[in-house]
């Protein structure tokens, strides 16, 4: 009775379905773990995370360390976490990650509008970005509270992280802050800039000095 009321069709159907579904989540907690480790692997090398999320191993050329790390962590959560805590979750950090690309693709349109593109956006640079991210806040606003909650401590977390070590530890800052100091010391008044400002300025006065030198 109870795989009547389930589907109409019996238990066959619903067996299919079942069947389907795991192999959904199969595919999908494969492609997060594949991504995510390669995440880790391009934030340590930037810095910030610890460099032992950037080892290569020797043979199979892969952050083996990082792979271990996000598999262990992924299989306790699995492990201590209902199914539907962790699909909810994981759709709320997927929606704000897709926000967040929205938002850069604007403004690295205006910011680094040189920059080489091979693919376009159509219809301009703001329409489809900024449906896309309306869709993502959208969605967002039917996340259920204890979600919302969670993602919210999860958040706070992983800024911890950032402002504790990444931020620090960052290249990229590190590089930019290399390059302001060297501005800073190329703009530095010299003896030699000095003497020629002041031959530009007074001509009339350095040829006297000349003279009489």
């Amino acid at each position: 009775d109870l795989y009547r009321k389930a589907t109409p069709y019996g238990l066959w159907l619903l067996i299919i379905m079942d069947l389907g579904a795991i192999a959904g989540v199969t595919t999908v907690v494969l492609t997060i773990l594949l991504s995510q480790t390669r995440i880790f692997y391009a934030m340590a090398h930037d810095g910030l995370l610890p460099p032992i999320f950037a080892k290569i191993h020797s043979r199979t050329k892969t952050p083996w360390i990082s792979i271990l790390i996000s598999g262990t962590v992924c299989a306790v959560i699995a492990g201590i976490c209902p199914v539907d805590i962790l699909g909810e979750t994981t759709s709320m950090s997927a929606l704000i990650i897709y926000f967040f690309v929205h938002v850069d693709v604007i403004v690295m349109r205006y910011t680094h509008s040189d920059m080489p593109r091979t693919f376009q956006v159509p219809l301009g640079k703001w329409p489809i970005p900024t449906l896309g991210a309306l869709l993502c806040l959208l969605l967002l606003l039917y996340i259920p509270r204890a979600t919302g909650i969670r993602g919210a401590i999860y958040l706070g977390i992983a800024h911890i992280i950032y402002f504790s070590y990444g931020f620090w530890h960052s290249k990229r800052r590190l590089r930019i802050r290399q390059e302001s100091i060297t501005d800073r010391t190329v703009d530095l008044p010299t003896v030699e800039n000095i003497y020629m400002d002041d031959i530009y300025t007074n001509p009339e006065t350095n040829s006297i000095d000349e003279t009489t030198a």
